[in-house]
C-alpha cells in the first residue's frame, strides 16, 4: 500500500521548487530588462536602421548613375560629366534670413530663381544636343539623384551621431521613420524611368485636363516655362495657363496670373486651379476632391503670389484635386488618374457655370508637372 501522507509531501515540495523557479526566472528577466534592455533595443535599432542605410546608398548611387548615363547616351555630353554632377549632387541653395518677414517671399523667390537658372544653366553647358526636353529632364533626373543624396547623408548622419553618443532616443526615432523614408526614397528612385521616357506623370493630370482647353488655341509665353491661351465656353471667356509641355517643368504659374490680371487688365470672376493631391492611406486613387483656395504645393512662393492676386481683387479661388499618392504622383501616369482627366473636366465645367455668369472673365490653371504634356 502506498503512504499516502508520503506522496502529498513530496507533491507539495516538488510544487514549491518549481514556483520557485519560476521566481527566480521572472527576478532574472526583470534585472536583464533594466540592465541590459536599452542596449538590446539600441543593438536592435542600429542593425534595423544599418540595413535601411544601404539601401538608400544603393538608390542614391543607382540615381546618379543614371544621371550620368543620361547626360552621356541622351544628352551626348562631349566629356564625361561624372565630375559635374558629383559637384551638382551636393550643389547646396541657401534660404534668406527670415528674422525681418517683411519681403521674405519675394527673397526667397529670388534665391530660388537663380538658383533654377544656374541649374539649368550648368546642365545646358554638359550637353552637346541641349533641346529643351533634354534639358529639363536632365535637370529632373539630377534633382532626384541630389534629393537622394541628402537623404542618404542625413540618415547617415544621426545614425553615426546615435551610435557614438549611444543616444537611445536618437535612434529609436530614426528607426520608426526608416519606413516612411525607405517608402519616399523608393518612390523617388522609380520616378527615374518615368523621366527619362518622357511620359506624362501622375502631377501632370493638372496640364492634362487643361491641355484639352488648349487644343487648335493660340499660344503664348506668359512666364518663364509658362504659356496661356484664350477660350470660350458658355459665353465666358476662359484665360487658361499651364507649364509648357512636353518639358518637365512646373513653369511660374503665380508670376502668370498676376501678369493676366495685373498687366493684361483681366478682371476674372473666378481662378479655378486644377492640381493632384496627396491621397491619405484608404482612399481610392483618382477620387476628385472640390474646394478653396490655391491649389499648388512648392515652398509656398508661387502659392503667396496668387493669394495676393486674389486678395487685392477679391476674386474668389477654387480648387478642383485628383488624388494619389506620393509614387503615383512621380511616376508613369495611372490610368485611373488619366481617366480621372474628363470627370475633373465635367466638374470644371459645372464650377464655371455655378460660380460664374454669362460675359464673365475665368481664369483656369494646370498645376503640376507637365512632361510629355503638350498644349
Amino acid at each position: 500500500m502506498f503512504d499516502l501522507a508520503s506522496v502529498s509531501l513530496q507533491a507539495l515540495s516538488g510544487s514549491d521548487t518549481l514556483t520557485v523557479l519560476y521566481i527566480i526566472f521572472f527576478v532574472a528577466i526583470f534585472i536583464l530588462q533594466f540592465a541590459f534592455g536599452t542596449r538590446i533595443q539600441v543593438a536592435f535599432a542600429l542593425r534595423e536602421i544599418g540595413t535601411g542605410l544601404t539601401k538608400l546608398k544603393v538608390m542614391k548611387e543607382k540615381a546618379r548613375k543614371e544621371a550620368i548615363d543620361y547626360l552621356t547616351t541622351v544628352g551626348k555630353a562631349p566629356s564625361d560629366p561624372t565630375q559635374r554632377v558629383d559637384q551638382l549632387l551636393d550643389y547646396v541653395t541657401i534660404m534668406p534670413v527670415g528674422i525681418d518677414p517683411s519681403g521674405l517671399v519675394n527673397k526667397i523667390d529670388h534665391v530660388v530663381t537663380t538658383n533654377n537658372d544656374r541649374v539649368r544653366g550648368e546642365v545646358t553647358g554638359l550637353l552637346n544636343q541641349p533641346s529643351p526636353v533634354t534639358v529639363s529632364i536632365s535637370e529632373n533626373l539630377l534633382e532626384v539623384a541630389s534629393a537622394l543624396n541628402i537623404i542618404h547623408k542625413i540618415v547617415r548622419h544621426y545614425y553615426l551621431l546615435g551610435k557614438k553618443t549611444n543616444s537611445y532616443l536618437t535612434l529609436i526615432q530614426l528607426q520608426m521613420l526608416m519606413p516612411m523614408i525607405i517608402q519616399e526614397s523608393d518612390a523617388l528612385l522609380n520616378a527615374l524611368d518615368s523621366f527619362k521616357m518622357g511620359q506624362p506623370v501622375g502631377d501632370g493630370i493638372g496640364p492634362v485636363v487643361v491641355s484639352k482647353l488648349m487644343v487648335g488655341k493660340e499660344k503664348r509665353a506668359i512666364a518663364k516655362d509658362t504659356v496661356l491661351a484664350t477660350t470660350e465656353y458658355k459665353g465666358r471667356k476662359l484665360y487658361v495657363l499651364k507649364a509648357d509641355g512636353p518639358m518637365a517643368y512646373v513653369g511660374q504659374p503665380g508670376v502668370a496670373i498676376k501678369k493676366v490680371v495685373e498687366e493684361m487688365g483681366v478682371k476674372p470672376s473666378a481662378i479655378i486651379m486644377i492640381d493632384a493631391a496627396l491621397k491619405l492611406e484608404g482612399e481610392k486613387t483618382g477620387e476628385i476632391a472640390e474646394g478653396v483656395g490655391a491649389a499648388i504645393g512648392g515652398i509656398g512662393v508661387e502659392k503667396f503670389q496668387i493669394e495676393e492676386v486674389a486678395t487685392a481683387n477679391k476674386v474668389p479661388l477654387y480648387a478642383i484635386l485628383v488624388k494619389q499618392s506620393i509614387l503615383e504622383a512621380i511616376t508613369v501616369m495611372r490610368k485611373e488618374i488619366a481617366d480621372a482627366s474628363d470627370k475633373v473636366t465635367q466638374v470644371l465645367q459645372r464650377v464655371i457655370e455655378e460660380k460664374t455668369k454669362e460675359g464673365d472673365e475665368v481664369l483656369v490653371a494646370g498645376i503640376g508637372n507637365t512632361l510629355g504634356v503638350a498644349q
